[in-house]
């Protein structure tokens, strides 16, 4: 049996965080999950919007609040969260920052 498989040394440096302005980068992209990790500079904002699949969120480096629904939480290396289906959020940096984006793809 052939397997495959990704190996990332250390997660928080696999994007560097702009001066300005928001970096993505897909690490991963199968039939199963899809796994994006975002570099936030200073200041930066994703605007609120909802995905149709399970996600996770995992800040790495930096702070930033995290707005789930009407609630606004605080992000900082370490924080992680899962959201459903659906549910609203967006994301505003204070500082520059690296967060990875996990989604579930269902079958």
């Amino acid at each position: 049996m052939n397997f495959s498989y990704t190996h990332v040394a250390d997660l928080a440096k696999a994007v560097e965080p702009p001066a300005d302005g928001i970096l993505t980068r897909t690490l991963l992209n199968d039939e199963h999950v899809k796994v994006v990790m975002f570099g936030f500079g200073k200041n930066e904002e994703l605007s609120e919007h909802t995905s149709s699949l399970p996600a996770m969120l995992h800040f790495l480096q930096g702070e930033a609040t995290l707005t789930l629904e009407e609630n606004d939480v605080s992000a900082q290396p370490g924080t992680w969260v899962h959201m459903p289906p659906g549910m609203r959020h967006s994301i505003r940096a204070h500082t520059p920052a690296v967060m990875s984006l996990v989604l579930i793809k269902e079958r």
